[in-house]
């Protein structure tokens, strides 16, 4: 039987990507959209400026679009994905809770908060009883899973693959695609024939939910990982795909062969939007590349390569998706494990 979902925000540019990737889901089914007031009460395809490179849905183009609100959502959806810009995601999204609603959010807001779970499935997939406190501690009915930032996204499982050899400090420099930005985030007399050295507020993120994301929870309290991890974030003219350039110092000292192999044995989880392989890693320094690389496992997978040992610890470039692996198929995925863990 089909769980009834619905996804808010869903006119946006990452609310668009979840329509598609929602599309012929084997475990869930469309049954709600919500948008702004401004949008309330016309139908998806006319209140969407649809920009995804595949057509519209012909499932969900003359669905209702309705306001973000708990009472304009039927009772019978179970689950919702959020891609709400943050500082409307804080107001409502505890709204929905309450009422009952599960919601797996690409929003940014609450994603440090104690009792809020941030994850990676097939990173740290038992921070989710971390639910149990949450629900104590607020008194929901429903409940708030976050996945992490895009740019953290694309790092963290390469992090974790290199934690059995005592990682102790992360440097990523990133060359972030300008669809991180929204579609009209970045003017184009800003980006062409330009890189812009700064993005507010990313670095901060990619340093702190690396952290809690490689933390372990005892079942009471989640501790984050000691790793200290310092980060540079950068725009470029690619469209999507998020390039990062990683330097890691660890208390071993791992060959590269042992480092592509650790990348290669993270696995990968039996879920309906997981790739075959998690972390593809290629020989060929010149890879991975956003325009080549970036739409493995159906935009699932993290690229990794060019693989060095050197004296100050090790160096190696990864790779992401940044609005399907990043965004949209990242809550996609934490639906997936609300899903298969018994939480809907």
């Amino acid at each position: 039987m089909s769980v009834r979902v619905g996804v808010l925000g869903a006119t946006g540019a990452v609310g668009q990507r979840c329509i598609q990737l929602l599309d012929g889901h084997p475990e869930f089914e469309l049954a709600a959209v919500t948008a702004s007031e401004d949008s309330a009460g016309s139908s998806y395809s006319e209140a969407a400026k649809w920009r995804v490179d595949a057509p519209i849905p012909d499932a969900v183009a003359d669905l209702t679009v309705r306001a973000t609100d708990p009472a304009e959502v039927p009772d019978d959806v179970d689950l919702l994905f959020s891609s709400l810009p943050s500082g409307v995601a804080s107001e409502v999204e505890p709204d929905f809770a309450e009422e009952g609603y599960v919601l797996s959010s690409n929003s940014s807001n609450d994603r440090m908060a104690d009792d809020v779970p941030l994850v990676i499935p097939e990173i740290n997939p038992g921070h989710l009883d971390l639910l149990e406190v949450q629900r104590d501690e607020r008194g929901w009915d429903g409940a708030v899973v976050k996945n992490p930032n895009c740019s953290t996204i694309t790092m963290v499982p390469t992090l974790s693959a290199l934690d059995q050899f005592g990682l102790e400090r992360v440097h990523v420099s990133t060359l972030q695609a300008v669809s991180g930005a929204g579609y009209s985030g970045v003017s184009s007399m800003e980006i062409i024939d330009n890189v812009i050295p700064h993005i507010g507020g990313e670095e901060e993120k990619m340093e702190t939910e690396s952290r809690k994301l490689l933390g372990s929870f005892d079942g009471a309290e989640l501790s984050r990982h000691d790793a200290e991890v310092s980060a540079s974030c950068n725009r470029v003219p690619t469209i999507d795909g998020h390039l990062e350039n990683v330097w890691a110092e660890l208390d071993a000292d791992p060959s590269e062969a042992e480092i592509e192999a650790a990348f290669r044995a993270v696995e990968s989880l039996d879920l309906p939007s997981s790739p075959d392989q998690l972390i593809e890693v290629f020989e060929d320094p010149s890879r991975p590349q956003p325009r080549l690389d970036r739409t493995l496992g159906g935009g699932m997978s993290v690229a990794a390569g060019g693989v060095q040992t050197t004296p100050a610890g090790i160096q190696y470039n990864c790779l992401a998706h940044n609005t399907i692996r990043g965004a949209a198929g990242a809550a996609v995925l934490n639906g997936e494990l609300l899903q298969s863990e018994g939480w809907i």
